[in-house]
């Protein structure tokens, strides 16, 4: 049976990175739904990210995402996240709200179009410089809408030559992560559409260069875990952008549409060693909360991550691996279900409390006056979101 001691240690360790535009106000295609209260600045969706770590204990990295977050001064930047507990994660480029990136950015036929792209995401490793961040996190809107609009290896070229620039400017601490996606906005082909694509040019790359699993980023049905599986095997697995997805890329709050999905996939993190520290794997957050309010949202999120976790590391290990070599599939598949089927949350409000946090995290920002503070003060100005 696991160790409850040791499942409450690896508890600790768990680090879940919140994404800065999930505090922003967001929406889809067709409205933007302001709320009172959203930050107008870098610093203040900081503050906020503050609160989530504030209450959950496991939340101390905040994404950026470039140029939504842009600052002139980034190092003064990163030390008012060190003031507020947090430090600065992944930087997140853009390559897709430009009006020159209409037929792709890296992959584009032009070759001026090309090199304003990687440009830009040279100037996000600067920013990773300034900030201290080691990760730069890449996803292309690149691809096309109709057969023979553009030649299809010649784009693969494109990309692997603006990658191998960028590669070359990190420093030896420093990763790629490589975002896939398999449509949306391109419908004919996208140019990294899925898991082995991006694998296949984060090999070409080198050691430095890894894969970014986004849980809303595939196909109905598509087993994401066994793709988990893969990359740890392979040691390419750079992280995860956590959101659920009904239909499409969603971005809705991780773990609502298939929680099952979410433990699932958890579970091959922990049976693949995914949560040693030097795996370096980073569990983050990509979520756009459109109608729900921000923060207790993404408190939400990480509390979500987090009872996967538990449930994950509470498989018996033990009964799995003998129930597999005797080719007990009933039992093999009793062993997940019994873990998946256990209600951790008094284990994990226990966990909370050992360490001088709130049993219910949603419940104490809600009594803490954060959010009618931020209404009070937050007044004017225009507020900062997705498109901002």
């Amino acid at each position: 049976m696991p160790d409850i001691a040791a499942v409450k240690a690896a508890l600790a360790a768990q680090r879940i990175e919140t994404p800065s535009w999930g505090y922003g106000n967001s929406g889809t295609r067709f409205k933007v739904f302001a709320r009172a209260g959203v930050p107008r600045t870098a610093r203040e969706k900081l503050d906020d990210a503050a609160k989530v770590h504030e209450f959950t204990g496991i939340a101390p990295k905040v994404s950026l995402h470039i140029p939504w977050d842009a600052v002139d001064d980034y190092a003064a930047l990163a030390a008012h996240a060190k003031e507020r507990g947090l430090e600065l994660g992944a930087i997140n480029s853009n390559t897709f709200q430009d009006d020159d990136y209409r037929l792709g950015s890296v992959c584009h036929p032009d070759p001026q179009v090309r090199r304003k792209a990687v440009r830009h995401l040279l100037d996000c490793v600067d920013v990773m410089d300034e900030t201290g961040s080691k990760d730069l996190k890449l996803w292309f809107a690149d691809g096309t809408n109709y057969p023979g609009q553009d030649d299809i290896v010649a784009r693969q070229d494109r990309l692997a030559e603006s990658l191998a620039v960028v590669y070359e400017r990190l420093g030896d601490d420093q990763r790629l992560l490589l975002e896939y996606k398999f449509f949306e906005p391109a419908f004919y082909t996208t140019d990294v559409p899925d898991w082995g694509t991006s694998y296949m040019q984060c090999m070409k790359l080198g050691e430095k260069a890894q894969v970014v699993v986004d849980t809303g980023h595939h196909a109905p049905g598509t087993n994401i875990e066994f793709i988990v599986a893969l990359l740890l095997r392979e040691g390419k697995l750079g992280g995860f952008d956590f959101n659920s997805r009904f239909y499409a890329d969603d971005d809705l709050m991780v773990g609502s549409a298939d929680p099952f999905q979410l433990f699932r996939i958890l579970h091959e993190v922990a049976q693949n060693g995914g949560f040693a520290p030097e795996t370096n794997v980073a569990f983050m957050l990509d979520q756009c909360h459109n109608i729900e309010a921000k923060i207790p949202a993404v408190i939400r999120s990480v509390m979500n991550v987090q009872e996967a976790t538990a449930k994950a590391l509470l498989v018996d290990r033990d009964a799995l691996a003998d129930a597999q070599r005797t080719g007990d599939v009933l039992a093999a598949n009793a062993a997940l279900m019994d873990a998946y089927n256990t209600d951790v949350r008094p284990l994990l409000a226990e966990w909370r409390e050992e360490r001088g946090l709130a049993a219910d995290p949603v419940a104490a920002y809600a009594a803490s006056g954060w959010q009618q503070r931020i209404e009070a003060e937050r007044v004017g100005g225009e507020q900062a979101g997705w498109g901002a």
